[in-house]
C-alpha cells in the first residue's frame, strides 16, 4: 500500500511539475514575442526615416511569366502536333534624388512578351518566337521646389519598342511647366510648354508637334506589396489626331526573398499608330485608311506571373 501511495505521489509531483514548466514556458515565449514585436516596431520607424531621408533611393520590381507547351499525336485537339509558348517580363525601375531646394526623379518600364505556335504538320509557319507586347519608356523630372508641394520642372520622356521596330515610331517629350506633389509618393507633372517629337520612317502617317504633356505617378511599397501607377498622356495642339496617352499599373507581392506574384495592366491611345496599323494590312482596306475612316481602338495588354523585387 505504501508502495502504491508513493508512486501515486511521485506521479502527481511530475504531472504538477510539468503543468508548471509548460506554463512557465508559454509566459516565457510571450515575453519574447512581446521583445520581438517591439524590436520589430524600432526596425519600421527606422525604415520609415529612411525612406523619408533626403537623397537618392534606387529600387526596381516586375514580373516574368512563362507558359510552355509541347504536343505529339494529341488527336483531341485541332492540332496533334504542336509545340507552343508565351514568354513575358516586365522591368520597373526608378533613380530618385531628393534635396531641399530640387528633386530629380528618373524611371524606367518595359513590358517584353513573346509568343510562338508551331505546327509540326506544316511548313509554312514560324517556329520562332514572335514579339507581341513590346513596350518601352525612359521618364526623366527634373523640378526646382517654390515650396513643399510645388516645383518650376522640366520633363524629358522617351517611348519606344524594343523587339520590333525600334524608334519606329520613336516619342520624344521635351517640356517644362509646373509640378506638384499634393500627397507623399503621388507626382502630378503639368507642362503647357511640350513638344512631342516623333521619329518614324512614315513621314505621311505620324507627324510632331507642340502640346501640353501630363503625367501623374504613384510609387507606393506597402510592407510585402509594391504598386506603381503611371499615366502620360499628350495633347496636341494641333489637331487631336496626334493626341496620345498611355497608362500602365504594376502589382507585386513578395512572398520570399524578394520573389512574389506581380500583375501589370497596360492602356493606350493612339490614333496615329491606328492608322499606321490599318495601312499594315495586306491588302489595304478600301476607301484609303485616313484618321476621318480608322478608328482609335483602346490598346490593351496583361501580364500576370511571377514577381521579383529588389
Amino acid at each position: 500500500m505504501k508502495r502504491i501511495l508513493l508512486t501515486f505521489l511521485a506521479f502527481h509531483t511530475f504531472i504538477v511539475g510539468s503543468a508548471q514548466t509548460l506554463e512557465e514556458l508559454k509566459a516565457e515565449k510571450a515575453a519574447k514575442n512581446d521583445s520581438l514585436a517591439a524590436i520589430q516596431g524600432r526596425i519600421d520607424g527606422l525604415q520609415a526615416q529612411i525612406d523619408t531621408f533626403p537623397g537618392w533611393k534606387i529600387g526596381a520590381f516586375g514580373t516574368i511569366g512563362a507558359n510552355l507547351s509541347n504536343f505529339n499525336n494529341w488527336y483531341s485537339q485541332g492540332v496533334p502536333n504542336n509545340s507552343s509558348g508565351n514568354i513575358g517580363v516586365t522591368v520597373n525601375a526608378f533613380a530618385n534624388l531628393d534635396r531641399e531646394k530640387f528633386f530629380w526623379k528618373n524611371s524606367g518600364n518595359a513590358n517584353l512578351q513573346w509568343v510562338k505556335l508551331d505546327n509540326k504538320d506544316i511548313d509554312t509557319d514560324s517556329e520562332d518566337f514572335e514579339g507581341t507586347t513590346d513596350v518601352f519608356t525612359l521618364t526623366s523630372l527634373y523640378g526646382y521646389k517654390l515650396s513643399k508641394k510645388f516645383a518650376i520642372s522640366a520633363l524629358g520622356e522617351y517611348r519606344t519598342s524594343l523587339i520590333n521596330n525600334f524608334n519606329d515610331p520613336g516619342y520624344l517629350d521635351l517640356g517644362v511647366g509646373a509640378t506638384w506633389t499634393p500627397i507623399e509618393n503621388l507626382v502630378v507633372v503639368i507642362h503647357p510648354l511640350n513638344y512631342n517629337f516623333v521619329f518614324t520612317s512614315t513621314d505621311n502617317i505620324y507627324e510632331s508637334s507642340a502640346g501640353a504633356k501630363i503625367v501623374a505617378d504613384y510609387t507606393r511599397k506597402f510592407g510585402k506589396l509594391n504598386l506603381k501607377s503611371n499615366f502620360s498622356t499628350f495633347q496636341s495642339y494641333k489637331s487631336s489626331n496626334y493626341s496620345n496617352f498611355t497608362w500602365i499599373n504594376s502589382l507585386g507581392y513578395t512572398l520570399w526573398k524578394g520573389i512574389g506574384l506581380g500583375f501589370e495592366f497596360g492602356l493606350r491611345g493612339n490614333h496615329q499608330e491606328s492608322l499606321a496599323n490599318a495601312f499594315a494590312q495586306t491588302p489595304v482596306p478600301t476607301p484609303t485608311p485616313t484618321f476621318e475612316n480608322t478608328d482609335n481602338d483602346l490598346q490593351t495588354y496583361w501580364l500576370f506571373g511571377l514577381n521579383y523585387a529588389f
